[in-house]
């Protein structure tokens, strides 16, 4: 399971530059600190399948791992590693991360961010900065660009995490929630009228997270990139997290896969905003490959086939580090890493690694299925064939 790069490049990919959040931070979360909900993560049992915490959201690896071995290239090193050798590409992700600005968001009503200010366009902003000093001019810049791959995401779920938890029924919220993080952020819905009031709330912001993404790609796409990926949101009722915070006993609030279909819906509203976006961005800039990486789809793929992809479908809804035991083990109050949290046997027999975030087979199966399988259209790297 170790990605090991070969060196050798493929589909002339020389270095990838990676934007995001936790799906794809490779330890700048915890360079900066790691403060709130995933303060664990640089601790055991993080990276219990790799030997290390390294700051991954996850048992081991992650997709960006993978796919950076596909590649050919060394595993991307975050930006705040002063140590880094920034060669082959740079990883600007960070744990709890929003595609809009905290300002903007706190401007909107949403103020329940206490993770990191390391928003996209921060993340932006230091591209811009460590190309400038790696490169001697603009040209220079757009031809190291016309050999990399540029991967745009994924990021925009915190926004709506935060929006959610922003706009909570105060009288639902647990005791002393509204000063205790992590309370504070996946609260309880009861039923699926509140849930998709929550829904309708956040929708407000998928037009700022639409136009936050697609504007960096804009940037981007300026300065020289020739070939980006842009992915979409995760199908978020399939999450522990949230099918423990909505805890609904109504059988037709779930799909035929036990996730919420109210919570589904929204994350393909945004998809589907975000998909438009995207064909703008190809008509503006026809010379470049956009492709769009449908991790929604690709998700539900999995989870459908969960068994014979050697999953136990009855724990695909399931945490495997957490607490709490029952439909999820998931516990918001003791998170993976807190004491009273234990781990499963088997990791790589779930999808889920903390409730929130998933584990490195998945990662790994989530790879395939992207860029080897055609769940990222147009086809963003041409791997040889074997």
């Amino acid at each position: 399971m170790v990605p090991v790069p070969t060196m050798t490049a493929v589909d002339g990919i020389t270095a990838i530059y990676n934007f995001g959040d936790s799906i794809s931070d490779t330890g700048n979360f915890i360079r900066e600190g790691p403060v709130g909900l995933m303060e664990h993560t640089g601790e055991p049992p993080y990276g219990s399948a790799i030997g290390a915490a390294t700051g991954r959201c996850s048992d081991g690896y992650l997709m960006i791992d993978f796919l950076a071995a596909d590649l050919g290239l060394p595993l991307l090193s975050p930006y705040l590693d002063e140590r880094a050798d920034f060669t082959h590409g740079v990883n600007f992700a960070v744990t709890g991360a929003t595609a809009v600005d905290t300002a903007s968001l706190q401007s909107m009503g949403v103020d329940n961010m206490p993770h990191t200010n390391s928003s996209l366009s921060v993340q932006l902003q230091r591209f811009k900065d460590h190309m400038a000093s790696a490169s001697n001019s603009p040209s220079e810049i757009r031809e190291r660009l016309a050999s990399s791959l540029v991967m745009l995401g994924e990021i925009g779920g915190n926004d709506y995490n935060y929006a959610f938890a922003t706009n909570r029924p105060r009288h639902q919220a647990a005791a002393g929630a509204d000063d205790d993080w992590p309370h504070s952020l996946y609260y309880k819905f009861y039923n699926t009228g509140q849930m998709i009031t929550g829904a309708v709330e956040a929708m407000a912001l998928v037009p700022h997270v639409v136009a936050a993404i697609t504007g960096a790609a804009r940037e981007l796409l300026e300065m020289g990139a020739t070939r980006m990926v842009i992915p979409g949101n995760f199908p978020l009722g399939c999450a522990p997290s949230y099918l423990s915070a909505v805890g609904e006993k109504d059988p037709a609030a779930y799909d035929g896969n036990g996730c919420l279909v109210g919570l589904n819906l929204f994350a393909q509203m945004h998809n589907v905003a975000l998909q438009q976006g995207i064909r703008e961005l190809r008509a503006t800039y026809p010379g470049a490959t956009i492709a769009y990486a449908d991790y929604f789809s690709a998700y539900v793929r999995m989870l459908r086939a969960a068994s014979g992809l050697g999953f136990d479908a009855a724990a695909a809804t399931k945490a495997c580090c957490g607490a709490g035991g029952g439909e999820y083990n998931f516990d918001m109050d003791r998170m993976c890493g807190a004491t009273g949290t234990t781990v499963c046997e088997r990791p790589d027999g779930y999808l889920s690694w903390d409730g929130v975030h998933l584990t490195q087979r998945v990662y790994q199966v989530m790879n395939e299925l992207l860029y080897h399988r055609g769940f990222a259209y147009p086809a963003p790297i041409n791997f040889p064939r074997t």
